[in-house]
């Protein structure tokens, strides 16, 4: 099937102006994959628009020429859910120009932004007005809302503040049709009818396009404070995970898990990382707090909870970070996790969350059945334990064939998701579905359910041209 012909170029060109629609191949080149680069596309059109009246422009005319448009933002998914398709049918929407922080409202404790504002720069609006958007991801520096939106993005916050879903009080979201749906409303309590915000949220784009949100706004915390510390096995860290969550409550704002190799490739391959430990441990655990009087008071829980996990034997060696510059460094290493895998050679990954409780039994019964596997391979398990979700990934073994192993993905991929489901788990806990995971989704969910979406995307997307082929197929 050819992509669309030079005059039908032409007019979607007019819509944003010659400057903000690309045809020449080098220009087009960076929206043509993601950042694991497991999908390639092809388009002959990328589209820039600046505001929310061409986005609708846009869209109403691809409906009319039934057109199908994949909506990008910053283009730092994992799945496949930003990527054309590779017949070349697709045209590209970057929503990237639009980057409007349209309102911040401190007592309300709210922001209106563009769906094309980047994640940080939402953070730093925040933090020049005493207030705190907790989102934090590792790609905050070029994620945008609008993607953080459609993915229902997750990061080390879920355990205090929720994913997107929770962060979000409205929307404005273009139809495929070109309708311009306003649900730019800051109530905090609002009954009136169906809930349309949360169809849109981790719809991953096939159902419209996200070009504008009422974020909510935290106070900023007094106190901060981060422990870094060694334990014996996923068990004992379940264990901390419960005393802290007990001892600190809501203070409690972060409680990452690391296993042993994924933290010894990190300390290998991030420039500035060390291990703050004198010993090497199976599991690691990162506890963050944060309080709302003084960093006095957070500096006397996070003590005060290591005293009493010492005492339990719950953990082996631990340190308390001296500085900020220290809980930055901490963190650091954290995110950095997955990309350093990478000078290990080929990594199959996943993306899973179990109830909290069965973190341990998942993790041995993934490690002994993927070591049968694939005897060698290397795991590299991390992820956010007060919240069940577990990055569970695995590296090469030493000296294999990089392509050999990359193409046993399917296989690893059922081997470990059939474990999670085991544990009623998700094989989809904050990267979302794209194309990576939509025939998976097919097999694993009730008919039923696949039907309800088949028809909800039939009723916003008649012309099914609104990023088709992900998350269902079209």
């Amino acid at each position: 099937m050819p992509g669309p012909q030079k005059d039908l170029i032409a007019r979607f060109a007019e819509i944003v102006g010659a400057g903000h629609a690309l045809t020449e191949p080098d220009d087009i080149a960076p929206y043509l994959t993601e950042t694991r680069g497991l999908y390639h596309g092809a388009t002959a059109l990328v589209l820039k628009p600046g505001t929310t009246e061409e986005v609708a422009a846009i869209m109403k005319l691809a409906s009319d020429t039934k057109t199908p448009v994949v909506p990008a933002s910053g283009r730092t998914g994992h799945v496949g859910g930003a990527v054309p398709r590779e017949e070349g049918t697709d045209i590209v929407l970057s929503l990237e120009r639009m980057q409007n922080i349209r309102k911040i409202d401190t007592a309300g404790n709210f922001m209106v932004v563009d769906g094309g504002v980047i994640l940080a720069e939402v953070q730093k609006a925040a933090a020049d007005n005493d207030r705190l958007f907790p989102l934090s991801l590792g790609s905050e520096g070029s994620a945008r809302i609008g993607g953080n939106l459609s993915t229902n993005a997750g990061g080390t916050a879920v355990l205090a503040y929720g994913n997107m879903r929770n962060l979000c009080l409205g929307l404005e979201v273009v139809l495929p049709t070109g309708e311009i749906w306003n649900g730019l409303r800051s109530l905090k309590k609002d009954n009136t009818g169906y809930d349309l915000r949360d169809l849109f949220i981790g719809a991953e784009g096939t159902l419209g396009v996200i070009t504008g949100a009422v974020l909510k706004l935290f106070p900023r915390p007094k106190g901060h404070q981060v422990a870094f510390a060694g334990v014996a096995s996923p068990e004992k860290a379940l264990d901390l995970f419960n005393l802290a969550a007990d001892r600190c409550a809501s203070a409690l704002t972060g409680f990452e898990l690391m296993a042993q190799m994924a933290f010894a490739f990190t300390v290998k391959h991030t420039e500035g990382a060390r291990d703050p430990l004198s010993t090497s441990y199976p599991w690691y655990t990162l506890i963050d707090v944060s309080t709302s009087d003084s960093q006095q008071s957070a500096d006397a829980m996070i003590t005060a909870l290591l005293e009493e996990a010492f005492e339990q034997g719950l953990v082996e060696d631990a340190v308390i970070a001296k500085s900020e510059a220290e809980i930055a460094e901490l963190w650091h290493m954290r995110e950095t996790m997955s990309e350093a895998q990478k000078p290990e050679g080929g990594s199959i990954k996943h993306d899973v969350s179990v109830p909290v409780s069965s973190v341990p039994a998942f993790l041995h019964e993934a490690d002994a059945a993927v070591m049968a596997a694939v005897p060698g391979a290397r795991i590299c398990a991390f992820g956010h334990l007060g919240d069940g979700n577990i990055h569970y990934n695995i590296s090469q073994p030493e000296g294999a064939d990089k392509a050999a192993f990359l193409a046993r993905w399917g296989d690893v991929n059922e081997i470990v998701h059939a474990i999670v489901l085991a544990h009623g788990g998700s094989i989809s806990a904050e990267h979302g579905i794209g194309r990576l995971k939509r025939d998976e989704l097919a097999r694993i969910r009730e008919p039923i359910e696949i039907d309800l979406m088949q028809r909800i995307k039939k009723a916003f997307d008649p012309a099914g041209i609104m990023n088709p082929d992900k998350v269902l197929k079209a």
